[in-house]
């Protein structure tokens, strides 16, 4: 090792690593000054003392422009990593005691309605009153980065492909079907063919695209007919389901998450009612994290219903 890579570590200030993680994060310097409540120009020596520090530029900086250099890709994915680790010494330090403590870091994509999750969580939380819990929820793709930077003890999300260097276990399966609201036309018809939906706007997740995890309840969409260009679209379940009972256009829903909006009169189901999609639900883990005592139970109590309980079972209607 070079002299100069011996002295690195050390005369590194380890602040300028979470202010340049959370510069990247926010895609600008002003943004992370905000998240951070520093001043601008605060941000912007810091990033010059971190650059000097690592001999390398780590974001392009100009007007209307924000780019991450490949050192700085590396170097933001290696600063994730040990916030990671950082993250987990509370939990890790407080192992010893006759009673388990810790925190466990859950991150979950929007609305996720599983009554054996709950279950699993209500059982553990009953058992260890002293670990504690945070629910984060962030897109697919973002739970997926967030478990890969081992920001997270466990995430759940939708796959279109497993992740590489992740485990990733069905906890269920979601039945989708498509949904008007009162206002839509065809809301209070006595009968509704397949053929009504031919032409009608749309709403959509942001994840059905081709080859993405709702690909299939794109070719729902498509089944029925309807107008291929959406009229609305969101990461978020709660989102779209205001849009489908907006009348922006008709959606596709789980129909176990919206049972009790059908039952109220809120959505009404359409056509069709057979082959409808079903989509996997993630349990996704990193298995390289140096798990706390909480973490590796709660994550073992979660393989032991997935064992126990068939697959049948775990898919929603």
């Amino acid at each position: 090792m070079r002299p100069y890579e011996q002295r690195f570590p050390w005369n590194l200030d380890w602040n300028l690593l979470r202010t340049f993680m959370v510069v990247v994060e926010q895609r600008g310097i002003s943004r992370a000054a905000d998240f951070l409540g520093l001043k601008q120009p605060t941000i912007s020596s810091a990033l010059k003392r971190l650059e000097e520090t690592t001999g390398h530029q780590l974001i392009i900086r100009k007007p209307n422009e924000f780019k991450v250099t490949r050192a700085g890709q590396r170097l933001y994915t290696e600063c994730s990593s040990i916030f990671g680790a950082v993250s987990q010494l509370p939990s890790l330090l407080d192992e010893g005691g006759s009673e388990m403590r810790g925190h466990i870091t859950i991150v979950t994509t929007s609305h996720v309605i599983s009554e054996h999750f709950d279950e699993v969580l209500y059982r553990f939380s009953e058992a260890h009153p002293k670990v504690s819990f945070s629910l984060t929820v962030a897109e697919s793709e973002e739970v997926v980065s967030r478990i890969t930077q081992n920001r997270a003890s466990l995430g759940l999300c939708l796959l279109h492909k497993i992740p590489s260097g992740l485990k990733a276990t069905v906890l269920c399966r979601e039945i989708f079907g498509l949904f008007c609201g009162p206002r839509h036309r065809l809301f209070d018809r006595d009968s509704i063919a397949l053929s009504d939906l031919e032409g009608e706007p749309s709403v959509s997740f942001q994840t059905e695209t081709e080859s993405g995890a709702l690909e299939p309840v794109t070719l729902l969409r498509l089944r029925a007919k309807m107008a291929t260009n959406w009229r609305g679209m969101t990461s978020n379940l709660l989102e779209l389901r205001r849009m489908v009972m907006t009348n922006i256009g008709i959606g596709a829903l789980p129909l176990h998450v919206v049972k009790q909006d059908v039952s109220a009169a809120l959505l009404r189901q359409l056509p069709p009612y057979d082959d409808l999609p079903m989509i996997d639900i993630y349990l996704v883990n990193n298995p390289r994290r140096k798990l706390s005592e909480a973490e590796a139970a709660f994550l073992e109590a979660m393989f032991t219903m997935i064992r126990e309980v068939d697959i049948q079972q775990r898919t929603y209607v």
